[in-house]
């Protein structure tokens, strides 16, 4: 998830068949039986384990570039943009547990897989063991995909206060009854992403490694900054370093302010197993390539307006092409806009590479396209957005989520 934003309604599958596995594998994602009390999880638990058991897979992502789940930003046609790009595992946006056991179409939307997607997984969001469990269960029946990951880095107040999200960091007996149910009804590898702790200076992230390990966690993301911190200050890369040792022999990757394939080889050197890449891709999606082929890509204005109109495509295919889908995929772009304005082209830089903490001051592109572009106006988001979909409708109105600037 793009840590710090507060979760937009879930995009729903329009004409894409809404991403429900469950319909269409004839199991119907009806709310289950809750288990209510510690003696009936366990009783649950035990019963499994006297199941017949079967060969979990393995996940060996060592060296990729995980394309982190981010959330209303990380759609599937935005996916597709990435591993066009280089992007090696992709997830899906965090789900809510209670809303896919409730049947919520729009939430079980989010775990829908693109083809090219070769090793994707999704990224669950819960706070209690009983739902966390049933709804793994429910997803190993129903859904295909390489892992599954719990969220425990949100840091908004909704999920925090829930205790859901960075507050399991403080709920270990919560925490290990969570990741023990979850592990024991997967196939697949479970994963957990996390971030240095709740407090700003009280790290917890060192601590909590080696009993993620021991629980069973097959790889765990880290974001270098805590609850408390949001985007206020840089990644700590020198923590994230000290945290390999403590999860070693388990994978560690490392997330936080990767924006070149400087930033990338140097978040490699802390010994980290891999680099996720979150707002980094939302700035420049070809930042993949970039990492891969070491260097940097003077990219023009055209060549981004038609990733653009490629990723309008793709949102057309996914959501529909009528008036829903197009103004759907509109909103989406919008979004995706109010990052990318903030991407400096590499031939008006003074000094390379561009940091993700810096914000650039108006400038003039090369050309008119590379000057809108660079326009942090939701008007002129909307321009751009015209010359792809068409006029927005009457009395249309934006809001983007991370900025105070709106379109009415």
């Amino acid at each position: 998830m793009a840590e710090g934003a507060a979760k937009a309604p879930p995009e729903n599958g329009g004409g894409c068949d809404s991403g429900a596995g469950a319909l269409e594998r004839g199991v119907a994602p009806i709310k289950p039986q809750y288990l209510t009390t510690k003696e009936q999880f366990h009783e649950f638990l035990e019963a499994k384990s006297q199941e017949k058991p079967c060969r979990k897979t393995e996940l060996d992502i060592r060296g990729k570039l995980y394309l982190a789940p981010l959330t209303t930003c990380g759609n599937l046609p935005f996916r597709r943009i990435c591993k066009r790009f280089g992007a090696d595992v992709t997830c899906g946006e965090m789900a809510v547990c209670t809303n896919l056991l409730q049947g919520q179409m729009s939430e079980w939307a989010l775990l829908k897989r693109h083809q090219c997607e070769d090793v994707f997984g999704i990224q669950l969001e819960g706070a209690f063991p009983d739902t966390m469990t049933k709804c793994a269960e429910l997803l190993n029946r129903t859904v295909e995909v390489d892992f599954v990951d719990i969220n425990v880095g949100c840091p908004i107040d909704l999920v925090y206060k829930k205790g859901g999200g960075c507050a399991l960091m403080n709920r270990l007996a919560k925490f290990q009854q969570i990741v023990r149910g979850m592990n024991q009804v997967l196939d697949v590898p479970l994963t957990v992403k996390i971030r240095t702790g709740v407090q700003e200076r009280v790290n917890l992230a060192h601590r909590l490694l080696p009993e993620l390990r021991d629980w069973g966690v097959a790889l765990v993301t880290l974001h270098g900054r805590s609850r408390e911190q949001r985007y206020t200050k840089l990644a700590d890369w020198e923590y994230i370093a000290q945290c390999v040792k403590a999860a070693s022999p388990m994978p560690l990757f490392g997330n936080g302010d990767i924006l070149s394939f400087e930033d990338a080889n140097h978040a490699m050197q802390t010994g980290v197993a891999g680099v996720m890449i979150a707002r980094g891709a939302l700035l420049k999606p070809w930042l993949f390539t970039e990492i891969k082929e070491q260097r940097h890509w003077d990219i023009s204005s055209s060549e981004r307006l038609d990733i653009l109109r490629d990723f309008t495509n793709y949102g057309l295919e996914h959501w529909g092409s009528d008036t829903q889908g197009v103004e759907k995929t509109r909103r989406f772009l919008l979004q995706w806009l109010s990052f990318l304005c903030r991407y400096v082209p590499v031939g008006l830089l003074e000094r390379l590479p561009q940091r993700i903490n810096e914000r650039p001051p108006y400038y003039l592109g090369r050309d008119y396209l590379e000057t809108l572009m660079a326009s942090q106006k939701a008007d002129d988001w909307i321009r751009i957005s015209e010359m792809l979909l068409g006029p927005v409708p009457p009395n249309f109105t934006f809001l983007p989520k991370h900025k105070a600037n709106a379109y009415k």
